[in-house]
């Protein structure tokens, strides 16, 4: 992915193994099998060490899951049908080859409801979710939203449509940090690391969001609670440092 929200990628080392065998056509139980055939006992133990504790999965890596997503393609009623098995590396394929202009309201509240890992929420709005037609709609949402991870896609989202989404006005992110202000509170891990990554992402899009959001950043900062003063510091210390800034300055030169 990029953008990354700082979070640790799953390691792993590609083996002959992780080779990818190309049906005629690729069916659901095609899918299985060939995900059950890429598990990899090393990569499954280390997932809760990186933040990833599900009860569904076979340990396989991301690198590995996007060859296997380029042999498969864009399929969203294939993607619809890995989603529903509950195994994670299937739903995070149901993420990479699902196609984004036929997601509807609908379908994201629908997969939200089973969102249970930071990885899992991050590949849905990377790559399916930043380019759907309901995106915003769902940001402004879920941000109030109290589950965690529910949550955490509202944030993740949003930093991802700060570069992703190149038409968007920005009085769209000035609202939005609003709401990073209001949320800057929570103190669940995956939650403030999102609302941070979104401080951070808006105030990179140009000069003005990012007087903006340094502006907010220092308002955060007052609020008190230890969330808010880790968000507030860490954004402003990317925000106001020389390379962001010179960065900013280039793309208005």
């Amino acid at each position: 992915m990029k953008a990354r929200s700082r979070s640790s990628s799953i390691p792993t080392k590609r083996s002959s193994r992780n080779s990818v065998h190309k049906p005629a056509r690729w069916t659901r139980a095609a899918v299985l099998r060939e995900l059950k055939g890429l598990a990899n006992p090393r990569v499954r133990a280390k997932m809760a060490y990186f933040g990833v504790d599900v009860p569904k999965a076979h340990g396989i890596s991301a690198p590995v899951l996007h060859q296997f997503a380029k042999q498969i393609g864009r399929d969203h009623q294939l993607a619809k049908q890995l989603w529903t098995t509950g195994i994670h590396e299937a739903r995070i394929l149901a993420t990479l080859i699902g196609e984004s202009e036929r997601v509807t309201a609908a379908e994201m509240e629908s997969w939200a409801r089973d969102f249970d890992s930071w990885d899992l929420v991050d590949a849905a709005c990377c790559y399916l979710y930043a380019q759907a037609r309901p995106a915003w709609e769902k940001a402004a949402a879920w941000s109030r939203r109290r589950e965690e991870f529910v949550k955490r896609a509202s944030f993740s989202l949003i930093a991802y449509l700060s570069y992703k989404d190149k038409a968007a006005p920005d009085a769209r992110f000035a609202r939005f940090l609003e709401v990073i202000e209001r949320e800057a509170h929570d103190e669940r891990n995956f939650v403030k690391k999102a609302v941070n990554w979104a401080l951070r992402n808006i105030g990179k899009r140009n000069v003005r969001l990012n007087r903006e959001a340094i502006r907010a950043a220092e308002r955060i900062r007052l609020q008190g609670s230890r969330a808010a003063r880790w968000i507030a510091a860490d954004a402003l210390r990317e925000l106001k440092s020389d390379a962001v800034q010179k960065r900013l300055r280039r793309k208005t030169a």
